[in-house]
């Protein structure tokens, strides 16, 4: 049966790599994020390479009264949302808290907590009006353990944790399931950002270990999305095999 799913920061990494999985299974997909060249070249690839109907929404998920316009003026038949993916996140910076930079904590829970939030409030009344539906929040397992450096960036997805067992129950009633996805380490744009663009350092992060791919979560997302109507996965945690935690990981000498 077709679904109509909608995909936040969908511009590169998971949020891209969950567009393409659906569009396989020949799913509607509503997919938005704050560059909107890289959204077309997707919704055309899509379309061509899958025949997927696809709309396009370009805003920041940080910016409510953006959030509001585009998806409260949605047309009667892109309503009918099936599935939700909070998959709009970010880290930026990597600081003791004594030293961290303001504007780059506004940034981490503008996006990762309000941004969420206001996304939700939109789509959910609409799911709630059918009495069914299913949410994906990205989480990470920084949402799960902290480490040094990472205060802000692992309070978010605390943030994200604690609001996915929240809107379980809360939603319970209206026959909506929520799935919490907290992936460890993926190689996708993550690293270029928190390090402001210094791909060098970045690069060193995935050295000498084969990190998860934006693929491998998006196949988790659509296994969960694919069950049956009244089975729910909650919490899905989900690390590389040379990855045991938040800190710790074996990587093999002189490997990238």
């Amino acid at each position: 049966m077709q679904k109509t799913v909608l995909i936040t920061g969908a511009t590169s990494g998971i949020g891209e790599a969950t567009a393409v999985k659906f569009a396989e299974s020949s799913d509607r997909l509503i997919i938005t994020g704050r560059r909107k060249e890289r959204l077309d070249e997707l919704a055309d690839h899509l379309r061509k390479t899958y025949g997927t109907e696809v709309l396009t929404l370009c805003f920041d998920v940080r910016n409510r009264h953006e959030v509001e316009e585009h998806l409260g003026a949605l047309a009667e038949e892109w309503k009918k949302i099936d599935i939700l993916i909070n998959n709009a996140g970010l880290a930026v910076g990597l600081s003791h808290i004594d030293e961290g930079d303001t504007d780059d904590w506004d940034r981490m829970i503008d996006t990762n907590v309000k941004g969420l939030l206001y996304i939700t409030r939109i789509v959910v009344p609409l799911m709630v009006a059918r009495g069914t539906g299913h949410i994906f929040n990205i989480a990470s397992i920084a949402g799960k353990e902290v480490y040094e450096n990472g205060a802000v960036y692992c309070a978010s997805k605390h943030a994200v944790d604690a609001l996915s067992k929240a809107m379980r129950i809360d939603l319970l009633k209206h026959g909506i399931k929520v799935t919490n996805i907290a992936p460890g380490m993926v190689e996708t744009e993550f690293s270029e950002v928190r390090f402001k663009g210094d791909t060098e350092r970045a690069a060193t992060v995935y050295a000498g270990l084969r990190p998860l791919t934006g693929d491998d979560i998006a196949g988790v997302i659509h296994y969960c999305a694919s069950l049956p109507d009244h089975v729910c996965i909650n919490d899905v945690l989900i690390t590389p095999k040379a990855q045991a935690n938040a800190t710790i990981t074996f990587r093999k000498t002189g490997q990238p």
